[in-house]
C-alpha cells in the first residue's frame, strides 16, 4: 500500500478536494474529535484551534492507495491507518477519514490536526516520509504484494562493496535475526522469477544454493545458511515454483567456496588498509613525539630563565636592606645588620624551597603528559594488534571455506604438535621432527 503524506494548511481547499465528485463514490467514513458533522466544519475547527498557535500547517493529509488490482476491506484500511497513526505520532488528534473508489478501486484519505488543544502546540512531524516508507514495506509483506523497487532498503548489503569500517562495524553489530528476516523478505517482494530473487539476495550479501537436504537455501558471507522458506516467511511449495529447477544450483560447500574466492582478496585489501593507516599513524606519533620533546624543554628553559631572573632580582632586593656608609656602621654596632642578614638568608632558603617546588610541579605535569601521550600511543597499536588479529581469523575461516579440508589438515597438524610436546615432557627432547 502506497502511502503519501504531508503537513499543510488550507482547510477549505482540502475539504473541497476530498469531497468534489469526480470520483464514483465519495463516503465521508469518520469524524473524530470534532464539533461539526461534516468535513468542511471539521477542518474549519482544526484551522481556528491553530489560530491560538504560530503553526501554518496545522493539518497532516495522508492517502492510503493499495496496489493495482487489489482489494483492501474497510478494516484493512483502518488498521493501517490506525497504525501511521501511532507511528507518526498522532494518536488522538482529531482525524478524518474519507473513502474514494473510481473504476471499482478504493482508496482512503486521512486528515489530522496537528495542533495539541493540551498544550497548544503543534505535535512535530520528524521524519514521516521515513516513517511511512517502513509502515508501506510492512505492508506489502503481510498481505504478499508485489512490492515496488522503491520500498525496498536502497542500502547495498554485499560485503564485497564494504569498506574497512563499514565491515567491522557489520562484525560489531553481529546478526540481527529481524534485519535477516526482513532481508529475505524484501529480496523475495520484489522478485518474480529466479533470476530477480537470485540477484536480490546477492545485493543483500546472500548466494542461493542447494541444500544439503534437498532444499533451497541461502549461504551469507560467513558461511551460514538459511532456509528460504522459513526466512522469507513464504511455503516450501511457493519457493519452488517460483524458484524452478534445484539440481542447476550449486551445493552448499562450492557455494562456500564462491564466497570464499571472492572475499579472500577483500580481506587481504583489508590487511593492506589497517597496515597502510598503522604505518601513517606511527609517522603522525612519532611527530607529536618530537613535538611534545621540544614543547617540554622550551617550556623548561623559559621557567629556569623566569627562576634566574626572579633570583637575580630577589637579591638585589636583599642587598638593598642593608645600609651602607655611617647608618651601616650604626646598625653593626646595635645589631640590626645581624638581623637584617638572617632576614635575607631566611627569605633566601624559602624562595630556594618554593623555586624547587615549582620546577618540581614542571616536571611532574610534563611527566603525565608523556605518560598520557605513551598511553594514548599504546591503546592505538593495541588496536591495531587486534584489528590485525581480526582480519587474520577472518581470512583463515575463508581459507577453510574456499578449502574444505583446511581445517582438517590444520587439526591433524596441532593434534600431531601437541602429541609430540606430551612426549617431550615425559622422556626429555628428541630429534624426532617427523610429523
Amino acid at each position: 500500500m502506497i502511502l503519501v503524506g504531508n503537513q499543510r494548511g488550507g482547510a477549505k481547499d482540502l475539504a473541497l478536494h476530498l469531497m468534489k465528485e469526480e470520483n464514483d463514490r465519495v463516503e465521508l467514513h469518520e469524524l473524530r474529535g470534532f464539533m461539526s458533522e461534516n468535513l468542511m466544519g471539521a477542518l474549519n475547527e482544526a484551522y481556528a484551534v491553530s489560530r491560538g498557535t504560530k503553526c501554518k500547517q496545522f493539518l497532516y493529509s495522508l492517502s492510503f492507495n493499495p496496489p493495482p488490482n487489489e482489494q483492501v476491506s474497510i478494516e484493512g484500511f483502518e488498521s493501517a491507518i490506525d497504525r501511521a497513526e501511532e507511528r507518526l505520532g498522532l494518536s488522538g488528534q482529531s482525524r478524518a477519514i474519507v473513502f474514494h473508489e473510481k473504476e471499482g478501486r478504493r482508496h482512503a484519505h486521512a486528515v489530522w490536526s496537528r495542533i495539541d488543544v493540551e498544550k497548544m502546540k503543534a505535535v512535530q512531524m520528524s521524519f514521516d516520509h521515513k516513517k511511512l516508507n517502513a509502515l508501506a514495506r510492512e505492508l506489502f509483506i503481510e498481505n504478499g504484494w508485489k512490492m515496488p523497487r522503491g520500498f525496498v532498503n536502497s542500502e547495498e548489503r554485499d560485503p564485497r562493496n564494504f569498506t574497512l569500517a563499514e565491515w567491522q562495524q557489520a562484525k560489531r553489530a553481529g546478526k540481527d535475526a529481524k534485519l535477516v528476516k526482513a532481508d529475505f523478505q524484501d529480496a523475495w517482494a520484489i522478485s518474480d522469477s529466479k533470476t530477480a530473487f537470485t540477484h536480490a539476495l546477492q545485493e543483500r550479501g546472500y548466494k542461493l544454493a542447494r541444500g544439503d537436504r534437498r532444499g533451497f537455501v541461502a549461504v551469507d558471507y560467513q558461511g551460514e545458511v538459511y532456509p528460504v522458506s522459513r526466512w522469507a516467511g513464504v511455503k516450501t511449495k511457493e519457493v519452488q515454483e517460483r524458484l524452478g529447477d534445484l539440481d542447476k544450483l550449486p551445493s552448499v560447500a562450492n557455494t562456500k567456496a564462491w564466497i570464499a574466492k571472492e572475499m579472500l582478496p577483500k580481506m587481504k585489501g583489508f590487511q593492506n588498509d589497517v597496515s597502510t593507516v598503522q604505518k601513517e599513524k606511527d609517522v603522525q606519533a612519532e611527530k607529536e613525539r618530537q613535538k611534545l620533546e621540544t614543547q617540554q624543554q622550551t617550556q623548561k628553559d623559559l621557567q629556569a630563565f623566569a627562576l634566574k631572573a626572579r633570583q637575580q632580582k630577589e637579591e638585589q632586593l636583599r642587598q638593598e636592606r642593608i645600609r651602607r656608609g655611617l647608618v651601616g656602621l650604626v646598625d653593626r654596632i646595635t645589631g640590626k645588620r645581624k638581623r637584617t642578614l638572617q632576614e635575607n638568608e631566611q627569605e633566601k632558603q624559602q624562595t630556594l624551597i618554593r623555586d624547587k617546588q615549582e620546577k618540581a610541579a614542571l616536571t611532574t605535569k610534563q611527566t603525565s603528559g608523556r605518560e598520557r601521550f605513551l598511553e594514548t600511543r599504546k591503546q592505538q597499536q593495541q588496536k591495531y594488534a587486534q584489528e590485525k588479529r581480526e582480519l587474520q581469523k577472518d581470512t583463515q575461516r575463508f581459507e577453510s571455506m574456499e578449502n574444505p579440508d583446511f581445517e582438517d589438515r590444520k587439526k591433524d597438524f596441532l593434534e600431531k604438535r601437541r602429541s609430540r610436546k606430551q612426549q617431550e615432557n615425559i622422556r626429555g627432547p628428541t630429534w624426532d621432527t617427523d610429523i
